[in-house]
């Protein structure tokens, strides 16, 4: 007789600017955080299908001058208070400081944030699946050799199979998962 326990964890590593919140462009201020529209409730349905949320973001701001990692993690700060605000909680937060030429294996598309996430988690790839809004997100999806979802960035016209929201994507990710 096969076991039944309970059904296994997933990880919905997510992207930030222009994911889940609106991409402000190098956003400097916690105060300028805005959800992208559908953001809250398609984070809902992830958590609510068993998945442990992550957050996956390049910040070349840091490596630009334009703020440093203390502001950053304040602008985190704001954004996990904002969350638990509304029910919901990120087990971990990942970032890369670099810029675009500085040669790291952390900067998406490279796989070096999802492979540290998946490893210090615990979670294999068939357990993964990335959710974001850029080439860059499916590119390190792909190389880490996990599932991606591509939603329009904040909302915007969907273009090239892509959910035309983040409640659509948290729906895809979750479909992935049920066969």
């Amino acid at each position: 007789m096969p076991e039944t326990g309970p059904p296994r964890r997933r990880l919905a590593l997510v992207d930030r600017d222009g994911t889940i919140i609106i991409d402000k462009v190098y956003l400097a201020d916690p105060d300028g955080i805005e959800f992208a529209p559908s953001a809250i409730e398609g984070l809902r349905l992830l958590r609510d299908a068993g998945f442990a949320l992550v957050l996956i973001t390049n910040q070349s701001g840091i490596a630009r001058g334009l703020f440093d990692v203390a502001t950053l993690d304040r602008i985190h700060d704001r954004l996990k208070s904002m969350l638990a605000a509304e029910g919901l909680e990120l087990e971990a937060v990942y970032f890369c400081p670099h810029g675009p030429d500085d040669g790291c294996d952390c900067r998406k598309p490279k796989p070096g944030m999802l492979t540290n996430a998946m490893r210090d988690l615990g979670f294999k790839p068939d357990e993964v699946v990335v959710v974001g809004d850029s080439d860059a997100d499916m590119g390190a999806a792909e190389a880490a050799g996990v599932a991606g979802v591509r939603v329009a960035a904040g909302g915007g016209t969907a273009s090239s199979g892509a959910a035309h929201d983040f409640l659509e994507a948290a729906r895809r990710a979750c479909a992935l998962f049920a066969r």
